[in-house]
């Protein structure tokens, strides 16, 4: 049984989680000001997909392909999900396709793009003003791999809808979009339908992938065209049950040094080792989770601090002796 998370709760801090993928101003100033020129990019492909040749801040044509398009989704396909499709540096034929979801739910998957996983990011050393420069990322793991950054939920990036009530969603419904949205692109690119299948993604996405990968599973079993060579799924620091994701905090933060032997044990002993669904009657555990949420803020203020401290001393060291520091790591 899967149970159907709603995402209006989870939208409530959707600001505060996307934030996490962007964890500095001047990448969020970044994404904000090459935001224009992808706006020209899904304004041209909203009836067609296009390849993109070359991209402003990019100082030369882009040595990858790039494919962007929509693909209507849902009865009257009121539902127009936004992709962007790299192809694998390597081989695309023999390479593992990947559907990439971006968390939230409502985070763009520009933020995986750019930020994570994909060929391209941000060169702020030369970037200035409202121009800024992209660079390649070495790590990408399009190098090795072909993917598809899918805008999902309905709402994210640049998928919409045609109508208000399309825009009404929960986990299992926008996973039935995302497995219909899967079928028609390989219908529109078999040529990828041998390749290794991983349904991947990061954060909120441990919700959604689950259940697409089901709806893989039960499509493939019941001989829906066209039959996917599904392989696995991919999960980075995935939200799985709420209930158990936020009871493990305790045990986690104090394997990282973050409470100590102390309050981790009177808090286990007090609040009978459930943190979530606690007695409000229970005036030892409620204390000692308070100072738990105390002491931890502490804890990695400090940390943070010391870190921000040490880093310009570094860096003024590095920039100080140049000759040390051939690598521009700074």
């Amino acid at each position: 049984m899967v149970e159907d998370y709603s995402f209006d709760r989870a939208r409530r801090n959707r600001t505060q989680i996307c934030l996490f993928s962007f964890p500095s101003l001047d990448e969020q100033r970044m994404l904000h000001l090459v935001l224009p020129w992808l706006l020209l990019i899904s304004d041209f492909v909203q009836s067609q997909s296009a390849i993109i040749e070359s991209l402003p801040g990019f100082p030369e044509d882009l040595p990858f392909k790039l494919e962007t398009g929509y693909v209507g989704v849902g009865e009257l396909e009121e539902v127009q999900l936004f992709y962007y499709f790299i192809e694998s540096e390597r081989s695309p034929k023999d390479d593992p396709l990947l559907l990439w979801l971006t968390g939230g739910p409502g985070c763009s998957a520009l933020s995986g793009l750019l930020y994570e996983i994909g060929p391209l990011q941000f060169d702020y050393s030369n970037s200035s003003g409202n121009r800024p420069v992209l660079k390649l990322n070495p790590y990408s793991w399009t190098k090795i791999a072909n993917i598809i950054f899918l805008d999902a939920p309905v709402g994210t990036g640049f998928s919409y809808a045609t109508t208000w009530t399309a825009y009404d969603n929960s986990d299992t419904s926008s996973a039935a979009q995302t497995y219909e949205f899967l079928r028609k692109w390989l219908m529109a690119h078999p040529k990828f339908l041998t390749n290794p299948l991983y349904i991947t993604g990061d954060s909120y996405s441990g919700v959604i992938v689950p259940i697409i990968v089901k709806e893989v599973y039960d499509g493939n079993e019941a001989g829906r065209e066209p039959p996917m060579n599904l392989k696995g799924y991919v999960l980075g620091n995935p939200v799985t049950c709420e209930v158990k994701d936020i009871s493990q905090r305790i045990p986690y933060g104090h394997k990282t040094a973050l409470i100590s032997d102390e309050l981790y044990e009177a808090t286990k002993t007090d609040c009978n080792g459930d943190y979530v669904n606690v007695d409000p009657t229970n005036g030892a555990c409620l204390t000692d989770l308070e100072m738990v949420s105390i002491v931890s803020v502490i804890v990695i203020t400090s940390t943070y601090l010391m870190f921000f401290f040490f880093f310009h001393i570094v860096r003024i060291y590095a920039i100080n002796h140049r000759d040390m520091f051939p690598c521009e790591i700074f």
